[in-house]
């Protein structure tokens, strides 16, 4: 900076120069308008910006508009504009944050039935630590269908025979009204599953008809009585309505575990208080714990009641793995009751939601690729794997993305983020202010009519057919006749600049029933397996 800026600033400082010139501009504008009859807009302008230099000085909320008046306001401005700035401009296309462009471009494309192959070869870096990829045969098979399907609750009076890809748990509230009716018409057309999220069954999830899997959280929304606690009647009437297919109790979820929630009373609008079975205007907890069961054994008693009043419904629980002594506890209840889940869904900790504190976001919680290859290998060790269907659900949202965690263990995936993108989503991250510019996760009556249900219902239903396909032709290529058949020898990930491995090699897994010959094959079983107790979730050396 010139020696005679640095004395000036030392008499005036430089940091007041544009208030110092919007006085002056005042001053000169109303000599004009005075002298000439013209420039009054001017006038305005320069007397708006002296009174905000004004206003700056004097409040006491920023600092750095009483250090720097008028001038300041750009660093806001600035700071408000940066996430568009560096999606927009910035962000390359493999930058995931927490999707990258080329991601979120692929939904884009196949929602839209837009040309989605890419010209000139990868733009991954196939050196980069952590590279993978699956393995090829030299004699594809040629497969009929893509229509791939596994069977939930073989040998109940209700199974239901799922899509590998389905629509994970977003509730109504957190989603738009036309954001529901959307997702549940794709579905409807697409045979594939709509998972109602925990604030329960809505008049829109109702609409289109398609089928259901009924979330039931620790709020007991749908099925509650007035005090919060579980009713058999309202559970019934709801569990038995034919577009109801599976029944999910939900232990937690993958943004923001052992996490209870609050909606404000302002959010809880009679449509919202409908579905849940709360008051309107009123504030509407989720406990982060469940009342109806305090252990694992009591747990399986709750999931074997639920079966019976659904009427032979199949019926699960998702979590997101914590304490492995407490999933080791829920394996060990199994045992001892004989009573298993349906299935389970793991929720990975990179799981989406419309808000959570950054600590939970960030730093609690397993990732997909550890919880579920947990919830895999005891399954396995037990010998209980065949009667427990697998799904899992954390940032999936490509055909890869599903064989891998197949290859991990699953029976299907589920994906709340690739469905939203689908509809529109632009990944602007304003979910938890209720200003979505695309209508997805907003309840403001203007917003959503953006939302066209019909066209965005078309959307849903390509995104999952056009996914469906690339899965069907990468099982093609490795030769095999269906995605469950991927296992973790079929896919390779580079260690280093030199050394590639199985993942069958680099992970670890369990042989059937290795736990109950007493087989402790990894640490986390040497060191967990002893302090978990059917009869508590508590650690017990």
């Amino acid at each position: 900076m010139p020696a005679w800026l640095l004395k000036l600033n030392e008499q005036f400082p430089i940091r007041y120069m544009v208030w110092l010139g919007s006085g002056l501009g005042l001053l000169l504008s109303s000599f004009v308008w005075v002298a000439f009859h013209t420039g009054g807009a001017w006038v305005l302008v320069f007397l708006f910006l002296v009174g905000l230099g004004i206003r700056d000085t004097r409040q006491s909320r920023h600092s750095i508009l009483r250090n720097y008046p008028v001038i300041g306001h750009i660093r806001f401005l600035l700071e408000f504009i940066r996430p568009e700035i560096r999606q927009y401009f910035l962000e390359g296309d493999n930058d995931a944050a927490p999707f990258s462009r080329q991601q979120r471009s692929l939904v884009y494309q196949r929602a839209k039935g837009e040309m989605d192959k890419r010209p000139f070869g990868t733009q991954m870096d196939v050196g980069a630590n952590g590279y993978e990829w699956i393995n090829h045969s030299l004699q594809p098979t040629h497969l009929p269908t893509h229509d791939f399907r596994v069977l939930i609750g073989e040998g109940l009076a209700q199974p239901y025979s799922a899509s590998v890809f389905n629509i994970s748990a977003m509730s109504f509230g957190a989603l738009s009204a036309n954001a529901i009716l959307a997702l549940n018409a794709g579905a409807r057309r697409g045979g594939f599953a709509h998972d109602t999220g925990e604030g329960s069954i809505s008049a829109y999830h109702r609409e289109h008809g398609g089928d259901l899997i009924w979330e039931i959280g620790s709020g007991y929304f749908g099925c509650r009585n007035p005090d919060g606690s579980f009713s058999e009647e309202r559970f019934v009437a709801n569990a038995r309505d034919p577009q109801v297919k599976l029944i999910e109790l939900k232990l937690s979820q993958g943004a923001k575990p052992g996490h209870g929630g609050v909606l404000p009373g302002p959010k809880v609008t009679p449509e919202i208080a409908t579905a849940r079975g709360v008051t309107p205007w009123q504030d509407c907890i989720s406990p982060a714990a469940h009342s109806a069961f305090s252990t694992p054994l009591e747990m399986m008693r709750f999931i074997a009641r639920l079966r019976e009043l659904s009427g032979g419904k199949p019926v699960g629980f998702k979590l997101c793995i914590g304490h492995p002594w407490e999933w080791f506890a829920l394996a060990k209840a199994m045992l001892a009751t004989g009573i298993t889940p349906d299935f389970i869904v793991v929720d990975g900790a990179e799981g989406g939601t419309g808000a959570a504190p950054l600590e939970f976001t960030d730093h609690v919680g397993a990732p997909l690729q550890e919880g579920l290859l947990l919830v895999h290998n005891t399954l396995v060790g037990l010998n209980l794997r065949e009667r427990v269907k697998l799904g899992c659900a954390g940032k999936v949202v490509s055909a890869f993305d599903i064989v891998r965690t197949m290859a991990l263990g699953a029976d299907w995936c589920n994906s709340a983020r690739g469905f939203m993108f689908a509809l529109g989503c632009i990944q602007s991250q304003s979910c938890h202010t209720g200003h979505c510019p695309t209508g997805v996760t907003t309840q403001d009556a203007t917003r959503q009519k953006a939302l066209h249900v019909p066209t965005k219902a078309d959307r849903v239903y390509q995104f999952h057919e056009s996914t469906l396909k690339a899965l069907k032709e990468l099982v093609q290529a490795a030769g095999l006749s269906h995605p469950g058949a991927v296992t973790a020898a079929h896919i390779v990930r580079r260690c280093n600049d030199h050394e590639v491995k199985l993942l069958a090699n680099l992970l670890p897994f369990v042989q059937p029933g290795a736990l109950l010959r007493g087989e402790m094959p990894h640490a986390v079983f040497r060191l967990y397996w002893p302090l978990a107790r059917a009869e508590t979730f508590a650690a017990t050396p």
